[in-house]
């Protein structure tokens, strides 16, 4: 399976009830000039649609019948007992892996929209980097009052745990990736097992990424706006399952973030009432805790903004700290004590 690519990319999309988002993904993917289906055989793109309930199949059929490099395949039934080896994506990774014919396989989710040309850009990037693995964190758009205080919160603290530097340095244990674009060399992938190895793993993305490394290879992560957005929630709800899915997985010590994110908005709101309010302080006790007060905030917005957010939605990002706090605990809740989190009308057992 490692051997004998016939093409130089197959794009692997998996989509499991994605009828809003795959028609804007379709797209942004068809008009690819460079690799692009007009000159041949250069690139394939392969829909896997994981049993959609909705029209999600129609829309990949359609565009496999108006382009001759698009296929659509349906995922293998997927075993969600105990026993079961696979989620549902790493199923339908997987599955379209072992069907490619590309040297390089770029796995990609049906809520994000790719610039154009971002598919060459891609791998060459890899080439110059000598990297195996290639993977782009996209440029977040957000809806709604609720994602635009959170989501700077909880990427603010992804760059903290996970900064490119250290997962781009060979020397150092740190692997992220992110798999809305993951790109990765065929041989590399197939030697580690792929998707099968990590298939039980919520997190599919980051541990492909360990196993590419330990290799050890050479793996590429950044924040990527010039070549791929994605709109990973559409709704509140939608947010608070897709984290409470993953937060606790990829925030080491989540009760304890939540505590010192709480510390610092009680700070924030607490420290100018007590220097304002208290009148028997004198005038230099009153600086004191209003310079104390200017450090906090400076502390905490020179941590949101390394989200890479707009500067609107950092400074707004001090009222969602209740929300990042119940996030963090409920995804403790689910993975350290319920021992299951459910994505997409599916229950996955975490324990082990």
């Amino acid at each position: 399976m490692e051997s004998g690519a016939e093409l130089e990319l197959t794009v692997i999309l998996p989509a499991r009830n994605e009828q809003v988002s795959l028609p804007g993904c379709l797209a942004s993917l068809l008009v690819q000039s460079e690799p692009g289906f007009a000159l041949g055989v250069q690139w394939e793109l392969i829909v896997v649609d994981d049993d959609s309930a909705d029209a999600t199949g129609d829309i990949a059929a359609e565009a496999a019948a108006s382009s001759a490099g698009v296929r659509v395949m349906q995922a293998p039934p997927l075993d969600l007992s105990s026993r079961g080896g696979f989620t549902g994506k790493t199923n339908a990774c997987w599955a379209a892996a072992q069907a490619s014919r590309g040297k390089w396989l770029l796995f990609t989710d049906a809520d994000t929209v790719h610039e154009a040309g971002d598919l060459s850009r891609s791998i060459r990037e890899a080439e110059k980097h000598k990297a195996l693995l290639l993977s782009y964190s996209p440029r977040q758009i957000v809806t709604g009052f609720w994602q635009r205080a959170v989501m700077p919160l909880i990427f603010s603290e992804l760059a903290s745990v996970y900064p490119p530097k250290q997962v781009n340095d060979p020397g150092r244990r740190l692997a992220a990736a992110n798999g809305q674009f993951l790109l990765v060399e065929r041989d590399a992938y197939f030697s580690v097992g792929g998707h099968r190895a990590v298939g039980k793993n919520v997190l599919e993305d980051v541990a492909l990424a360990h196993n590419i490394k330990r290799g050890p290879r050479v793996i590429r992560f950044r924040y990527a706006p010039d070549a791929v957005s994605t709109r990973m929630y559409r709704t509140t709800a939608e947010m608070i399952e897709g984290w409470t899915k993953n937060l606790a997985l990829l925030l080491p010590r989540p009760l304890l973030l939540a505590a010192m994110r709480l510390l610092q908005l009680l700070l924030s709101v607490g420290l100018p009432v007590l220097a304002l309010g208290l009148p028997w302080l004198v005038t230099w006790q009153r600086a004191a805790i209003m310079v104390v007060w200017v450090r906090t905030l400076w502390g905490y917005y020179s941590r949101v903004a390394r989200s890479n957010f707009p500067a609107a939605d950092v400074a707004v990002s001090v009222v969602g700290i209740p929300l990042f706090a119940y996030l963090l605990v409920r995804s403790f809740i689910h993975h350290r004590i319920n021992k299951s989190v459910v994505w997409k009308g599916r229950s996955y057992n975490t324990a082990g």
